[in-house]
């Protein structure tokens, strides 16, 4: 949608709308994946960082929430770590969300509403991850998975009776729709608009760069530029692959058990008969008996039907078992016992009586068990293959939870271990650039990414053959930047390039005040004394600027549509590969006044947003009611201790 409309998303009401989606996306991974949760012991404790009403949120609230908000992150986007997660402003919104769901708690609970423990209990228990094998909630599965991830039973459920708080006050609101005429008629308007203007562009590759940089020149970029030379973290996986091949000495089927195989379905390799045949089910018997004297007489059964009002149906190569699930056992030991072209009936069946003509009858011949025997072997192969996988991934998982490490399950299980080189979370080896790893190691790869370091080795299946991987984390390489002398000549050439394009905004900027000064800008562009492209037109109407979003157009157009007439302003073109000088020369306002297309548009546009903007005002309205005060010392302490700590 247009810009206007991208700002109510990014504006109060998006925080809130955010609050609501994240809260009820962490309470699901808190409690409904607690094997991907990141440990939450240390910290800070004692110390509180906001008052809401009678309830406080403390230093380790705000820091396990956001702990476990990168981790939730790390599912999506594995090399993602703290400092990025607080450079983005997640901190920041972390605290905004524990102090909203603190508030509506609180509100709630104000005006009498109740979240009992048998609601928290049901909402535990329907959770996957503390389901055990015969489908149904198991406590013992439930601590063990709580211990492993250093939670306890108070936190998950208060995080869930928060959660249902905050949904039962908003989510009524959130689907709210309706939004007046003559309100939406100002937007509608505001689509219609129209602007044109001119475009000049001097390229970065035109510039001079300047003398050659002496080595202080390359020192003092690279100083202050080191973040682009930094490699993120690696981590070298171990692995050992466990497959099909793995237990192929377990999987072959001995003769005993063919032999055994073959006498338990005989029936699949005795010789059987199938049939094709037309019939019709007719309601009442009368009917059916007339329908059978036609057909007994020579007329065709489905052309006897058809005189009836009804419709044959044909069974192509029909066994008498299958037959005999569809009709009845009576209908099929009757069409099964006539001879080819015979008709039958009627037949009492389960849905009418049947009348039905045998059209062709195929012999097909048994199987031997020396016949059978390949598909036998090919059948039990595959059962043997997946108890075996099954029995070993058990046996695994059961020493992986009694603390094995890596290098004792490898050992006890015969396994053959495989390391990859150190890897960043995309896969990609800085120091083996002919490294490609393949879909299964990718898994691998984001597997070991989303463990902390000390973490137990992960299960990772792989393939479609019911294979796995058992994954560990070997030496991980936290985040440094190359050396100079690694990088020099990458240095020399992005110093380079940045004066070109400090020289091009330079001009650029020259350019742009003479043309606000009136100067023409085919003449402001001729005086930087370059070879540049000549200055282009440009129109459109803010739906094209709704039309052009993610595309290359969409910056220069929304620059169109931010500036007075004849204004002028600069862009950067993207890569940094130059400069645009942007200037309207005309406006046109637009007018949705009697247009009903545009103002039913503009109705259902803001309608979906309408109902955020209405939560929006309302948590507003609950915060200022319940009181909320923070501590900006106890803040800024815990941003500090996380970003010092490298939690992630």
């Amino acid at each position: 949608m247009l810009s206007f409309f991208r700002r109510i998303i990014n504006s109060k009401a998006g925080v809130v709308v955010t609050f609501i989606v994240l809260g009820v996306i962490a309470i699901a991974f808190a409690a409904g994946d607690v094997t991907n949760i990141a440990g939450m012991a240390g910290g800070l404790n004692g110390s509180d960082v906001a008052k809401v009403g009678d309830a406080k949120v403390t230093a380790n609230d705000l820091r396990t929430a956001a702990q476990n908000e990168v981790a939730a992150y790390r599912q999506e986007q594995p090399g993602l770590d703290m400092a990025q997660f607080i450079a983005a402003g997640g901190f920041e919104g972390v605290l905004q969300r524990e102090i909203a769901g603190l508030a509506l708690e609180q509100f709630g609970k104000q005006q009498g509403m109740v979240v009992s423990r048998r609601l928290v209990d049901g909402q535990i228990a329907s959770i996957p991850a503390f389901r055990g094998p015969n489908g149904q909630f198991d406590p013992a599965l439930y601590q063990q998975l709580l211990a492993q991830r250093k939670m306890t039973d108070a936190q998950v459920r208060t995080d869930i009776e928060r959660s249902t708080f905050a949904q039962q006050l908003t989510i009524p609101t959130v689907g709210a729709t309706q939004f007046a005429t003559q309100m939406a008629l100002p937007y509608a308007s505001l689509l219609l608009e129209k602007r044109q203007g001119e475009v000049g562009y001097i390229p970065t590759r035109l510039v001079p760069a300047g003398a050659a940089p002496s080595d202080a020149d390359v020192q003092t970029f690279y100083t202050r530029n080191v973040q682009r030379y930094t490699l993120p973290e690696r981590r070298v996986v171990r692995y050992a692959v466990v497959n099909p091949a793995a237990v192929a000495a377990k999987a072959t089927p001995s003769d005993a058990e063919i032999a055994r195989y073959y006498q338990t379905n005989q029936s699949r390799y005795a010789a059987t008969q199938k049939r094709d045949v037309t019939q019709v089910i007719v309601a009442d018997q009368a009917g059916a008996n007339a329908l059978a004297a036609k057909a007994k007489g020579g007329t065709s059964l489905a052309d006897a039907a058809r005189a009836a009002g009804l419709e044959a149906s044909v069974q192509k190569g029909a066994d008498k078992a299958a037959y005999a699930t569809q009709a009845s056992a009576a209908v099929a030991d009757a069409v099964f016992g006539a001879p080819q072209g015979g008709v039958i009936g009627p037949v009492r069946g389960t849905l009418g009586f049947v009348v039905a003509k045998v059209d062709a009858i195929t012999q097909v011949p048994g199987k031997t068990l020396a016949q059978a025997r390949p598909e036998i072997v090919t059948e039990l192969t595959k059962q043997k293959q997946a108890a075996a996988l099954g029995e070993m991934r058990n046996a695994i998982e059961d020493s992986l939870s009694g603390n094995a490490t890596f290098d004792e399950v490898i050992a006890d299980r015969k396994l053959q271990a495989q390391t990859t080189p150190a890897v960043t979370a995309q896969g990609a080896a800085p120091d083996a650039p002919a490294f490609q790893p393949t879909p299964e190691l990718r898994a691998m790869i984001t597997a070991a990414f989303t463990a902390e370091d000390g973490d137990a080795p992960q299960i990772v299946p792989i393939g479609q053959d019911g294979g796995f991987a058992v994954v560990g984390v070997g030496q991980i390489q936290r985040s440094a930047p190359r050396p100079l002398a690694q990088v020099r000549s990458q240095v020399l050439a992005d110093l380079t390039a940045d004066r070109a394009r400090t020289a091009a905004r330079t001009l650029a900027n020259a350019v742009l005040a003479k043309v606000n000064k009136g100067m023409p800008m085919a003449q402001a562009l001729k005086e930087t004394g370059l070879a540049v492209p000549p200055v282009r037109p440009i129109a459109a109407s803010r739906r094209d600027l709704a039309a052009a979003q993610n595309t290359p157009a969409a910056a220069p157009l929304a620059l169109l549509f931010s500036m007075p007439q004849n204004k002028a302003r600069t862009l950067a073109a993207p890569q940094n590969e130059g400069w645009y000088i942007i200037r309207v020369t005309k406006i046109e306002p637009g007018n949705a006044t009697g247009n009903d297309a545009a103002i039913r548009a503009a109705r259902g546009d803001i309608g979906r947003l309408i109902g955020r903007e209405y939560v929006s005002q309302f948590a507003r309205a609950v915060r200022d009611a319940v009181v909320v005060k923070t501590d900006p010392k106890a803040v800024a302490k815990t941003r500090s201790e996380l970003l010092n700590n490298g939690s992630n």
